[in-house]
């Protein structure tokens, strides 16, 4: 029901590329071009400076995006309201969500939820914790699922899921390490971790922290940007890995991977839903309720 050109103009705005924006609506680019133009001949005003091959928002476009974005939301949630009436079910959500949980905890959840709301037009974005944070600041999102310790104030944080992380090691690894250290051997030994802005390290530098030790004085071979990279990384380097168990059952279970405990460090973290404040309602709402009912099964 809202204005196609209002989402045309959203996405050129916050892709700064007519080409991209093409890309994301699956629009040709001169459909793009044409009606970006009929908006600025409704408002008589230019939305974009045009510098080169390069775009940036005007006065009047910066003024456009923020009523825009708040149309947009309204017209969602008013889709949502309607079909409730009926008890149906329909609209697009957009979900973000951390790598480990994207891989790992999702999909299950999310073939569960499509199989009883088939309406529902349903999409997934990953990166780390950061990045789903910041798309949902930028309303690139609806939800996203974090991880970490840290939590913005403009968003509201709802706990969904325990999860625990571990050092491990490759089955047969010659490091002189048994089955368990102390938190001050990690300063010798060899190590591979997840990059920054990943709610992993987070967790991780946090608990060292509680043993007076830096994330910079430890033998960091490499930060990688996934689980699975570190879990491959492993398998042909004698290093110690911090991830989560969750992670690495089929691992544990072939003898692949073994778990070092390390003795007092206690890396216990949580799995949550983000949100923009006062945005708590419509499909965002409805998917929180699924996944908390479900969750146990997880």
């Amino acid at each position: 029901m809202s204005d196609f050109r209002l989402k045309v103009f959203q996405s050129v705005a916050k892709n700064l590329s007519f080409t991209k924006a093409s890309q994301e609506l699956f629009v040709s680019q001169p459909a793009i071009t044409k009606h970006i133009q009929e908006l600025e001949s409704a408002y008589q005003t230019r939305l974009f400076d045009r510098q080169g091959s390069k775009i940036c928002l005007t006065e009047s476009g910066k003024l456009l995006l923020e009523y825009c974005e708040r149309i947009l939301e309204d017209y969602k949630r008013l889709e949502y309201e309607m079909h409730l009436l009926h008890n149906e079910y329909t609209g697009e959500l957009k979900l973000g969500a951390s790598t480990t949980i994207a891989q790992y905890v999702l999909p299950p959840l999310l073939a569960s939820f499509i199989g009883k709301f088939p309406q529902v037009n349903l999409s997934l974005m990953s990166g780390n914790s950061r990045k789903i944070e910041d798309a949902l600041q930028e309303h690139s999102i609806d939800l996203g699922l974090v991880e970490g310790v840290f939590r913005l104030p403009n968003l509201k944080y709802t706990t969904f899921l325990e999860d625990e992380l571990v050092a491990v090691v490759r089955t047969g690894s010659k490091l002189p390490v048994g089955d368990e250290i102390v938190p001050e051997e990690l300063l010798n030994l060899p190590l591979v971790l997840r990059e920054r802005g990943s709610g992993t390290l987070d967790v991780f530098e946090r608990a060292l922290q509680q043993h007076n030790i830096k994330l910079s004085s430890l033998q960091v071979l490499m930060y990688l940007g996934s689980t699975e990279s570190i879990k491959l990384f492993l398998e042909h380097t004698d290093c110690i890995g911090i991830i989560s168990v969750r992670s690495i059952t089929k691992e544990l279970y072939s003898g692949q991977l073994r778990v070092v405990e390390v003795r007092g460090m206690s890396m216990q973290r949580q799995f949550i839903f983000a949100q923009m404040q006062g945005q708590e309602s419509g499909l965002a709402q409805v998917f929180m309720q699924f996944a908390m009912h479900h969750n146990s099964k997880l």
